[in-house]
């Protein structure tokens, strides 16, 4: 679950510069519908209308369509990029695709809509700071998008923009839009107490309502898809309240200049530090207060997520990767019992006390799997305790015993403190992404 480097190029049609590029704000959605909602054409449209595609790019595409026979540019070819995905017309794989626009720059995971590919969706929304979910305007509100809800609802994604797709297809009529919408939030507001929540109608094959406004659905007042993904305010997503810095790396430069110099690098997960703050280092529980924040060419007198700093300490303190400094006065979670939802990534099912390798922030423990609690069915969001076999892709509740305490807050309360990974230790395989209760 770590971030992707996005690479400052210029799209085509706008004149960033790189250091206006990089000082834009980020924002990460990911797709989540049903197979043929039009997952891949939204995003291909998206990119398209907002002229985010090379030249070569698209003429590839339009060969593709032609050989294929398509009346339309299949605008779904810009993500769809593996053999099998092209020949079946479904999406597979996570496509990750970058644009920008001059208010924001985007990250768009493009994740699969079918059952058997629920850990390519996981791994996709992990980060995301938003989800599109899309409904075929002819099918409405299906099993498949409660299944796509609730997953977005366990990875506590803030923003939802259900996307009414394929009004084309239904004349553009806005009773059509309406009842979806009425069966979309009796389910929602279960699911995403307090989220917040849009609905927009498109036509992601025309373009309506994508980049431009329709001048089919004249009746709509919840404005492009667009603009509702530059406009979302993302700044409150991270957790300001909880200070947390997991230490990635000691800093000791081996220059007369800084001699003495002893700076504990990492990546802020939650709440502010100040210089001057009072902290204590977990596991030692030795406190010292913060003498600097540098950052690569300066002095901070604060910082909070997602930046990378390097603190420095009053006190010579034994501290190495995998230890987190916190203020003293508002501790996380310290445990080696820990219950985690997790999704089973591997094809060989869960080992009940088989012995894992866990990666939770940067620290690096080994564990035990005690119980599994229940396994969940996603279909109808039943809790199936008397199954034990976790097989792939599937969710479940499961105790783990870890060889060292963990420091953890749940997930519900910070995304970054509150996940984990499980690996094979013979075979370095990742096996579940965990999400901590």
């Amino acid at each position: 679950m770590q971030d992707e480097e996005m690479t400052p190029q210029k799209q085509p049609g706008s004149e960033f510069s790189s250091k206006v590029y990089l000082d834009m704000e980020l924002l990460r959605f990911t797709t989540a519908g049903s197979v043929d909602d039009g997952k891949s054409t939204l995003i291909g449209r998206l990119l398209y209308d907002s002229k985010s595609i090379f030249e070569d790019q698209l003429d590839a595409v339009k060969k593709a369509s032609l050989k294929k026979g398509s009346e339309h540019i299949n605008l779904a070819l810009l993500t769809d990029g593996l053999r099998a995905e092209r020949e079946q017309g479904i999406t597979i794989d996570v496509a990750y695709r970058y644009f920008a626009t001059p208010q924001r720059k985007f990250i768009i995971a493009d994740t699969p809509g079918h059952i058997q590919y629920t850990r390519n969706m996981v791994t996709g929304a992990s980060t995301a700071n938003a989800a599109i979910i899309l409904i075929d305007a002819r099918n409405g509100v299906t099993e498949q998008t409660h299944r796509h809800s609730y997953i977005a609802s366990l990875l506590e994604i803030p923003h939802i923009i259900v996307c009414i797709n394929k009004m084309d297809l239904q004349d553009y009529r806005q009773d059509v839009f309406e009842k979806i919408k009425t069966d979309f939030k009796l389910f929602s507001d279960k699911v995403f107490p307090g989220k917040d929540v849009r609905f927009i109608p498109i036509s992601a094959l025309h373009g309506d309502n994508v980049v431009d406004p329709s001048d089919n659905m004249t009746w709509s007042r919840e404005g492009t898809l667009l603009h509702a993904l530059e406009t979302i305010p993302i700044s409150n997503d991270y957790n300001l309240t909880d200070g947390r810095f997991p230490v990635q790396y000691i800093i000791r430069p081996e220059m007369d200049e800084f001699h003495d110099y002893r700076g504990y690098a990492g990546r802020i997960s939650g709440g502010i530090f100040h210089k001057g703050d009072k902290v204590v280092v977990l596991p030692s529980g030795i406190s010292s207060v913060i003498t600097s924040i540098d950052t690569f060419n300066q002095q901070a007198e604060e910082s909070f997520p997602p930046m990378s700093v390097t603190l420095t300490l009053a006190d010579d303190i034994d501290i190495s990767r995998g230890d987190m400094i916190v203020p003293e006065d508002n501790l996380p979670t310290q445990s080696s019992e820990i219950e985690v939802m997790i999704c089973w990534m591997n094809q060989r099912p869960l080992q009940v006390n088989g012995k894992y390798a866990v990666k939770h922030t940067t620290r690096d423990v080994r564990c035990v799997v005690t119980d599994v609690k229940y396994i969940l069915n996603i279909n109808t969001l039943e809790k199936q305790v008397e199954e034990k076999t976790v097989k792939l892709n599937d969710i479940a509740c499961v105790m783990l015993r870890t060889t060292k305490p963990l420091f953890f807050d749940p997930y519900s309360r910070n995304r970054i403190t509150g996940s984990l990974i499980l690996i094979d230790e013979s075979t370095n395989e990742t096996m579940a992404a965990g999400m901590i209760l």
